[in-house]
């Protein structure tokens, strides 16, 4: 017999146990199981039950028959189990019930009889409320019990008829922004290890939430929060959403990862991270906050081909293409036609290039620097025309660009307003000519 339990989006196992004489699996152990849900699997088809788990009393016994788990399951020592599958037991009553009716339903739907469709209708909606006022009456007498908070956790919000429209569709949303945990306490350990809490985050943070930056760092601190009575819990989350946003291929979403870095792991509120795991956060959160969308690009001093000193916020454009490239990169080879045929369809549209090759010097035989590698930049510009835009090398790094515009590999696209200000970025080239429309006709209308 397997003994799992729920974590996250996944299930995992956590002991195993051999029948013993007396037809028993005793799952043991020094140390206390985490509270929650759990589960006990039987192979070789995996038939489960679900139990709770509570922090203090750990030692309880479950006795059933294989023909069925849960009508004749008969628990002793663990009066919130007991009750649990008491409330199962009624469940189980109550549903082929509802399935017959509701199978009726369909028929007589079909049948177009309204006289049976009404009085269908009418005994569904009876049993759908015994069914709620059984659930209301375990919670209001068993508070504090994990079947109590897990029937409130599955209760389904009841929404205020703001009527019809657009305006009640938005204050439908406003309201379920507010009122979307009211059955789940976030500050319940229990609720940890349960097989929905991911879900409904989730959910939450990805669906519910507008998409954006701001509101999304809102959501998480209220979710964090709430979640700071249960320490694991709060980590578990901070850490997932950490990593998910540090991965995220959505332009913009850097803004969480930076909020979470600088406001949580920064100010101490990531005490279990090791010294440096934690740097290594702290100092990419540093490095892409001035890069974030709608920050006034750092400005940086390079040079022409023939030397000329310039500078990027000297750079007078409507529009600016800060375009960091290398003429040995794959990448950058598949770009340049897409840039090219870019900067010359939006050219008269205010749209500049200002090109940064990636190239520098390096020490020859001899331990001279030697300019070879940066006359490979002026070679490729040469070969492929793109002279069209402004052409800049920092051979000896002075500007330390690919440490303040976070250069990890090329090629790398920002696109900037007149004031320089960061309007979209690390997008592919394939991309720019559909993203500089967007930002042109956002910008008309």
């Amino acid at each position: 017999l397997y003994l799992g339990y729920y974590l996250g989006d996944k299930q995992y196992l956590r002991d195993t146990a051999q029948i013993n004489d007396d037809g028993w699996f005793v799952f043991k152990g020094d140390d206390k199981l985490e509270p929650g849900v759990y589960l006990a699997v039987l192979p070789p088809d995996n038939k489960f039950i679900q139990f709770f788990v509570d922090p203090e009393k750990q030692h309880f016994s479950m006795e059933t028959k294989m023909d069925d788990f849960t009508r004749k399951m008969k628990v002793t020592d663990s009066p919130d189990n007991a009750l649990f599958y008491t409330y199962l037991n009624f469940l189980e009553e109550k549903r082929p019930i509802a399935e017959k009716w509701r199978e009726e339903l369909k028929a007589a739907e079909a049948a177009k009889d309204e006289k049976k469709i009404s009085r269908l209708k009418a005994k569904i909606e009876a049993l759908d409320n015994e069914v709620r006022a059984y659930q209301e009456k375990i919670i209001r007498e068993n508070p504090g019990t994990m079947t109590a908070a897990i029937i409130k956790a599955n209760l389904p919000l009841d929404y205020p008829d703001f009527g019809e429209g657009e305006e009640a569709q938005l204050k439908t949303w406003q309201w379920a922004l507010q009122h979307y945990f009211d059955h789940i306490d976030l500050g319940d350990p229990r609720m940890l290890r349960t097989p929905f809490l991911f879900q409904r985050v989730d959910y939450y943070v990805n669906k519910l939430v507008a998409q954006h930056p701001d509101s999304i760092n809102l959501a998480l601190d209220r979710i964090l929060s709430a979640m700071e009575p249960a320490p694991e819990t709060y980590r578990y989350y901070l850490v997932h959403f950490l990593n998910e946003y540090a991965k995220s291929k959505i332009v913009g979403f850097d803004a969480v990862y930076v909020h979470l870095g600088l406001n949580y792991y920064k100010k101490g509120k990531a005490p279990w991270t090791d010294p440096e795991q934690l740097n290594k956060i702290v100092e990419n959160a540093e490095t892409l906050e001035p890069l974030l969308i709608g920050k006034i690009a750092p400005d940086i001093e390079l040079e022409t081909r023939t030397g000329e000193k310039v500078r990027l916020h000297d750079f007078k454009a409507p529009y600016t293409v800060l375009f960091f490239w290398d003429p040995e990169c794959g990448h950058c080879k598949k770009a340049t036609p897409f840039m090219l045929d870019f900067s010359k369809k939006f050219k008269d549209k205010g749209v500049e290039v200002f090109a940064v090759c990636t190239r520098m010097v390096k020490r020859d035989e001899t331990g001279k620097w030697s300019m070879e590698d940066v006359e490979k930049c002026w070679k490729y510009v040469d070969e492929k025309g793109t002279d069209i835009w402004l052409q800049t090398v920092d051979p000896f790094h002075r500007s330390r660009y690919k440490s303040i515009y976070d250069i990890r590999s090329t090629p790398q696209i920002y696109i900037l307003d007149k004031d320089k200000r960061i309007l979209s970025k690390k997008i592919g080239a394939e991309q720019i000519e559909e993203v500089m429309t967007h930002i042109l006709e956002s910008t008309q209308s």
